[in-house]
């Protein structure tokens, strides 16, 4: 950010090509930083965009081109799309940047004025009319008020509700979706206003199941929804646990909120401290702030974001939607690069939105994202290019679906030479838990370090997608340096700080790693997952672990050596699988206060199990 916007300072808010401001006009030449009686800034950064190409066009070398924002919220009525005929040369890109020292916001969202007082449930609330939603054309899940994310109503108010039971299981988690299920008397209520509007938030080993009401028979005490969960709501062999969520009679707290769709209605119960109507509530309205979309052979190329926030955006899932196969993979992000090359966003601040940070899908290569903070996100920070993990029958055919599920993804070549560096990433997955700080799929050659990503519920880093060994792109990824904590938190299973799936010739090296815990089961530092092989697990100190600092599972050739695993519960080292594994641990320093130095999770003795251990010290401090 520093080298970026120095070169060119020169008082002010900086040299540039073209300026913006809330107090400019798109009928401006654009060309000075403050308003005058006839010129100035721009208004928009669309009229930016149209007109840096008209420069492009023109210029006859190669040279920077600088989009200056001056301070201020832009809310964005659709995305800055940008594409091949935006980008920048090589060594010349197209740069847009807050000016210096001002705080720019780009949001996807809408600012809600013209309210009113008045009373819901007894307890004085603020009110405010909303056409588009009662028309049907705005919904949005997330609210923000004064720069703070605000709940929708939960029940029960602390803890979870636990299924009674699931007609019609048959005890296959992974082909038995749950479409109804028996509730307990009191948990829900069938005379709740909107019905179809209340959400029960369903969870099962590593995901969460978002789905609606459709109807509830109250002499037999069973809820139907209108879409099935991915897999059985269950938590080992039991009915698992589950939450409701926008219930309009449970509006009583001061900080929630309820939409009354119906009515485009939106009550708000005010905190103490917050004076209406001078209050800023913000609702998302997009799903993206920025688009750079290239196609094949013609990528979007040598474009940089440097200093701006960006804010206030939400995914409306499409209607069979309850929740992804893992990660929260088909949650978009905030920020979309596809067929992009050479880009980079770096030195911003993503942050109070409902979906993913920055996504990098299909044909995308040496993409930066480094200095920024990604923080109070509804997914995950940063999510890069392919998933293949396609739910299959019993003789490892696709279900319909796995095809449909496949369908929906996006095809093209895998993105690689991703570099994610030097970001915050915290406050993740606040409303789709099972995202991930971030996540590499079947993808090349991508580095992700210096990162400190923590306070989420599902894993801080993983890294490769395609399971069981079969054909595989995620090769040569890098994991260095990254401070990964207190993720997990008792909300979902099967997860860690650091996680894999295939990615060959790839390493995990110098890593802190701690404060990890999960729900019913597995909660480890680093886990090697079914299809890694041929990785190098070096010099981490990984400690305070609820299962264990390093788990192998169906893994081939994973060596680990000169870490520090300390004070782990369950083990320190792991391993286990139904297809075998095979470790080479040396040269660790292991200390423990309580379970085992290694330990056997799982074990099924059907495939090659072979571990080498050699030179690791262990000590043993239980006494």
């Amino acid at each position: 950010l520093v080298e970026g916007i120095a070169a060119t300072l020169s008082g002010g808010p900086g040299a540039a090509d073209f300026f913006v401001s809330p107090q400019g006009k798109d009928t401006w030449s654009g060309k000075l930083a403050d308003p005058g009686e006839n010129d100035g800034p721009f208004a928009t950064v669309a009229r930016a965009r149209e007109a840096v190409r008209g420069l492009l066009k023109t210029q006859k070398e190669p040279r920077c081109i600088r989009v200056i924002l001056r301070g201020g919220t832009y809310y964005l009525d659709s995305p800055l799309e940008l594409g091949p005929e935006d980008s920048g040369a090589e060594q010349a890109p197209v740069i847009y940047s807050a000016a210096m020292g001002e705080k720019v916001v780009l949001s996807g969202g809408r600012r809600l004025e013209n309210g009113r007082w008045g009373k819901v449930n007894g307890r004085r609330a603020w009110v405010v009319n909303i056409a588009e939603v009662k028309a049907g054309t705005w919904r949005f899940r997330q609210l923000f008020v004064n720069g703070e994310r605000r709940p929708r109503t939960r029940l029960p108010k602390k803890g979870e509700y636990r299924i009674e039971s699931l007609p019609g299981y048959t005890g296959d988690f992974l082909r038995s979706p749950t479409k109804q299920f028996v509730y307990a008397p009191g948990d829900i209520v069938p005379t709740w206003r909107n019905l179809r509007d209340v959400e029960i938030v369903g969870i099962t080993r590593w995901l969460d199941n978002r789905l609606p009401i459709e109807s509830i028979n109250a002499r037999t005490r069973t809820v139907t929804f209108d879409r099935p969960s991915l897999f059985a709501l269950v938590s080992g062999s039991k009915p698992g646990p589950y939450w409701v969520e926008n219930v309009f009679e449970a509006l009583d707290t001061p900080g929630q909120w309820y939409l009354d769709r119906p009515s485009g209605v939106l009550y708000y119960l005010v905190r103490p401290g917050e004076e209406m109507p001078s209050a800023e509530i913000v609702a998302p309205r997009l799903t993206q702030v920025v688009r750079a979309v290239g196609r094949a052979g013609v990528p979007v190329h040598g474009i940089r974001f440097e200093g701006l926030v960006f804010a206030h955006t939400e995914w409306q899932p499409p209607a069979d939607y309850a929740s992804s196969l893992q990660a929260g993979i088909e949650v978009p992000g905030a920020l979309l690069f596809d067929y992009a090359e050479r880009c980079a966003v770096i030195g911003c601040v993503i942050e109070h939105i409902g979906n993913y940070g920055v996504e990098v899908n299909v044909g995308c290569a040496d993409i930066e994202i480094s200095r920024n903070r990604i923080t109070d996100v509804g997914a995950g920070g940063i999510r890069i290019g392919h998933f293949f993990s396609w739910e299959t029958d019993g003789s490892g055919r696709m279900t319909e679906r796995g095809i449909q599920r496949k369908a929906a993804m996006p095809q093209g070549p895998h993105s690689r030479r991703i570099t994610v560096a030097d970001n915050v990433i915290a406050h993740c997955g606040r409303f789709t838990p099972e995202a991930v700080g971030v996540f590499v799929g079947d993808n090349a050659e991508n580095t992700i370090v210096h990162n400190h990503i923590y306070d989420l519920f599902y894993s801080g880093i993983s890294v490769g997608s395609v399971q069981d060994f079969g054909p595989a792109e995620a090769k040569g990824n890098t994991v260095e340096y990254n401070h990964v904590h207190d993720i997990g938190q008792g909300v979902l299973s099967d997860l860690a700080g650091i996680y894999t799936c295939s990615t060959p010739d790839s390493r995990i090296a110098y890593n802190v790693v701690h404060d990890v815990a999960r729900r019913d089961y597995g909660g480890w530092g680093i886990y090697t997952d079914q299809g890694s092989h041929d990785m190098l697990i070096e010099k981490n100190l990984v400690y305070r672990c609820q299962d264990g600092a390093l788990f192998v599972h169906h893994s081939r050739t994973i060596t680990a050596e000169n870490n520090i695993f300390a004070l782990n519960r369950i083990a320190q080292v792991d391993r286990g699988g139904k297809g075998g594994f095979e470790l080479t641990s040396r040269r660790n320093l292991v200390y423990y206060l309580e379970g085992k130095a290694v330990g056997n999770y799982g074990i099924r003795r059907c495939g090659r199990d072979v571990c080498a251990f050699d030179r690791n010290l262990y000590w043993n401090a239980i006494g």
